[in-house]
C-alpha cells in the first residue's frame, strides 16, 4: 500500500514540476504569455486520472502561492491579483476534466485524448478569459472591452494551444499503457501484501 501511494505522490509531484518548467518556456504576449504549461496539464489528466491530475495542478498552484517562483511572472499569494491567475485555476479544473473523460473510456485512442484535451482547453479559457476581464477592468484599472480581452486572452494563443492539444494527445496515447501497466503492477503487489498479512 505504501509503495502504491509513494508512486502516486511521485507522479503528482512530477507533473507539478513539469507544469512549472512549462511556465518558463514561453512566448511573450500582452498580459497573457504563451507557454507550454497546458501540455503538462493535459498529460497529467490523461495519465494520472481526474483526481491525481487535479492534485498535480493544486500542488503546482499551491507552491506558487506559497512563494516558490514557479509562475510565469513571480510567486506569492499576491499572484491572485495577476490578470493570468484565472488560467491557473483553469489548469486545476482542466486536468480534472481531461482525466474524467479518459477514465470513462475502456481503451482510449488518440482521438479520445485529443477530444478530452479540447474539452480541458475550453475549461481553461472559461476560467482564464473572464478573470482577465475582471482583473484589467477592476483592480488593475485598465479599461478593456470584451473584444480586446478575447483578442489578448484567447485569439492570440488559441492556435498554439490547439496544436499543443494535438501533441499532448499523441504523447498521452504512447505513454498511457506504460502508466497503467505500472498501476496494475502496484495493485497486484498490494493484493499480495494484503494476502500475506
Amino acid at each position: 500500500m505504501k509503495n502504491s501511494s509513494t508512486v502516486s505522490l511521485a507522479a503528482v509531484a512530477l507533473f507539478a514540476a513539469l507544469t512549472a518548467v512549462g511556465a518558463f518556456i514561453k512566448i511573450p504576449l500582452p498580459y497573457v504569455p504563451f507557454t507550454l504549461q497546458v501540455l503538462f496539464v493535459f498529460l497529467a489528466g490523461s495519465l494520472l486520472g481526474s483526481k491525481r491530475g487535479m492534485q498535480s495542478q493544486l500542488v503546482y498552484v499551491g507552491m506558487g502561492l506559497a512563494g516558490v517562483p514557479v509562475f510565469t511572472n513571480g510567486a506569492g499569494f499576491g499572484y491572485v491579483m495577476q490578470p493570468t491567475f484565472g488560467y491557473l485555476i483553469g489548469f486545476i479544473a482542466g486536468a480534472f476534466v481531461v482525466g474524467f473523460i479518459i477514465e470513462r473510456i475502456a481503451n482510449p485512442k488518440i482521438h479520445h485524448f485529443i477530444i478530452a484535451n479540447f474539452a480541458g482547453l475550453l475549461v481553461v479559457y472559461l476560467f482564464g478569459v473572464p478573470y482577465l476581464y475582471m482583473a484589467l477592468n477592476t483592480w488593475m484599472g485598465v479599461p478593456s472591452s470584451w473584444t480586446h480581452i478575447l483578442m489578448i486572452g484567447f485569439v492570440y494563443s488559441i492556435a498554439g494551444d490547439i496544436f499543443i492539444s494535438l501533441i499532448a494527445g499523441v504523447l498521452a496515447k504512447r505513454l498511457y499503457k506504460e502508466f497503467h501497466k505500472n498501476r496494475a503492477n502496484n495493485k497486484i503487489s498490494l493484493q499480495k501484501d494484503t494476502s500475506c498479512n
